[in-house]
């Protein structure tokens, strides 16, 4: 279909929206911290141990050096030494008795420890724009 010349053209036209944005201040506040300091009694038990040593004499022929043995608290370790007889034994010549001790004691020490606290105020409200 051929266009004819008194054919008239009319243009359509089509709105669009932009939409943009812009960050506005509307309010403030104010943040102050501070630092509080208290003095603290840390308490506590602290166990300190100790050992005793006592070593008895026993002088005592085995076959074989005996094994290290618990008694109660204690633990006896045995010493032993070969002796040329008309046959070689083996003679307990001494253990060593080691029994281990336990004490508490009641500490407190004094400390200062530091807290911080912040502070939230609201500030002067803004005015509206080209008021100011």
């Amino acid at each position: 279909m051929p266009h004819d010349i008194n054919d008239r053209m009319i243009p359509l036209y089509e709105e669009q929206v932009a939409v943009t944005k812009k960050a506005v201040i509307s309010d403030r506040v104010r943040v102050s911290t501070s630092v509080e300091e208290r003095s603290v009694l840390i308490e506590d038990d602290l166990e300190r141990g100790g050992l005793h040593v006592e070593r008895i004499a026993v002088d005592r022929p085995v076959h074989s050096a005996p094994e290290p043995r618990q008694d109660g608290d204690a633990l006896i370790v045995s010493i032993v030494e070969e002796r040329v007889v008309i046959e070689r034994r083996l003679f307990v010549v001494e253990e060593v008795r080691l029994t281990r001790t336990s004490t508490t004691e009641h500490v407190a020490i004094p400390e200062t420890v530091r807290v911080t606290r912040a502070t939230v105020e609201r500030a002067d409200p803004i005015s509206p724009a080209g008021s100011e």
